[in-house]
Order: structure tokens, then sequence, then C-alpha cells
């Protein structure tokens, strides 16, 4: 499938301002925007199973489109909601576990990137990967 393989951060676009509006410390930012990320991605029909490696830690779900999940972010926030397939991109809609705001993230296969996007409270960003 499209997403199949690892994938490396190689780039982001207005990561630093996404954080702070979901109330990342500025230390825990500074130590996000340099962590390394790497990603891989295997998936069979509408079920996946996804590594997260980074600096800080190593974290594997596994999860079926259309199903609601718990997630927790690197810097302890907790999430609930799903990953669906629109087209050729994956989209999740989770909510805050503290606040109950949305953050929506989409995951997209450009050429050689995966383009992981992100929108909270109405600050977008990127992460762009590069296939490892």
């Amino acid at each position: 499938m499209t997403f199949n393989g690892n994938w490396k951060v190689d780039r982001s676009e207005n990561y630093e301002k996404f954080m702070e509006q979901m109330g990342i410390n500025m230390v825990k930012r500074k130590l996000a925007a340099h962590d390394n990320l790497k990603i891989t991605i295997e998936q069979s029909g509408d079920k996946f199973h996804v590594k997260e490696s980074s600096n800080f830690r190593t974290l594997e779900i596994d999860f079926t489109l259309g199903v609601k999940f718990d997630y927790s972010l690197a810097d302890g926030t907790e999430l609930s909601g799903s990953w669906t397939m629109e087209g050729d991109m994956l989209k999740g809609i989770f909510n805050r576990k503290d606040n109950g705001k949305q953050l929506t993230t989409t995951r997209v296969v450009q050429g050689d990137e995966l383009i992981q996007s992100y929108n909270y409270e109405g600050v977008d960003a990127k992460r762009i990967f590069k296939r490892a």
C-alpha cells in the first residue's frame, strides 16, 4: 500500500507555533523540533501498524480505519479518535481528553515524501518525511 515503509522526518513547517498552540512548554517544543522522528507504517487493508521512534520514545500503535482508539502524544497529551481514508489521504480526527478540543491530522504520500499535516485551533503545521 502507498503508506507502507520507513519514513524519517526531513523538515517541518510552522511546527513550533502548532506545539505552542497545543500548550506544549518551550523546553519540550525545542526538544521536539529535533526529535529525529522515524515512522514505520504497515498497512493491510483497513488495518494499520505504526511504529514511531524518536530520541524520546518508541511507540507502536495498531488501528483500524473508522475505529476509535486512545493515543498519547510525546508530551503526555491524551487523545481519543480515529483515522479514515479519504481518497489517497489518511485523515485523523482526535479530541483531547483534557479539554475536548479537536486535533485534525492528515497523512498523504507525494512522490518520495510523506506529508503529515496538523490543525489545532486554527494553527496549521506540517512535518515532511522522506523514505528511509
